[in-house]
């Protein structure tokens, strides 16, 4: 069995995974851990670290950290450097775009049945959500349109058994961190 090792800037990313990836992930294939951190400071500041010290046989590990105000290109390759100075330099590397609510306003759908906020849905087409990674606060969008219902971590608790990982997320930035899943578990299994 494959351990997958998760590394998240923070809580409510482990609470989303945990409801997504079982639906898509062969679970017989894998075990699945998650490191929350407290920021993407202390994610940085320790990712070194936790990962050298990391002794599991058969684990693969992805990083998750949000963009924020940041050039994504620059995140990811520091990210990407931390992983090799680690020395894993195949890690799995993805940045939310902006925020992790970018992948939730990306599915409306998903967030209404989850929040059990009515009429969200109808919002998907609107022009602001036809690409959610451009939002510049994901997270204060996400709760002005859910009346306050949207909290981090139980929101992300919530939503992430709900969201389509298929086609209908319209957040580019959430359709490349399950590609990259996928492509990085079929080259894993080879």
């Amino acid at each position: 069995m494959v351990t997958l090792v998760f590394f998240l800037e923070e809580l409510s990313a482990q609470k989303l995974l945990e409801g997504l990836l079982p639906r898509f992930l062969p679970m017989e294939r894998f075990s699945l851990r998650f490191i929350p951190f407290e920021g993407k400071q202390d994610l940085e500041k320790q990712l070194v670290r936790k990962m050298r010290s990391w002794r599991t046989p058969d684990t693969q590990f992805i990083v998750l950290r949000d963009q924020d105000a940041a050039d994504c290109k620059d995140v990811k390759a520091r990210l990407v450097a931390l992983c090799s100075e680690a020395g894993h330099p195949n890690a799995l590397v993805r940045v939310a775009c902006r925020e992790l609510e970018s992948w939730y306003l990306g599915d409306l759908c998903a967030v209404e049945k989850a929040l059990g906020v009515k009429g969200l849905r109808t919002h998907q087409n609107a022009v602001k959500f036809r690409d959610p990674d451009h939002l510049s606060n994901p997270s204060m969008e996400l709760e002005r349109l859910t009346r306050g219902t949207y909290q981090k971590v139980s929101g992300s608790r919530a939503i992430g058994p709900h969201l389509d990982f298929q086609e209908r997320n319209r957040s580019r930035s959430f359709r490349v961190f399950i590609s990259g899943m996928t492509s990085y578990l079929q080259q894993q299994s080879e």
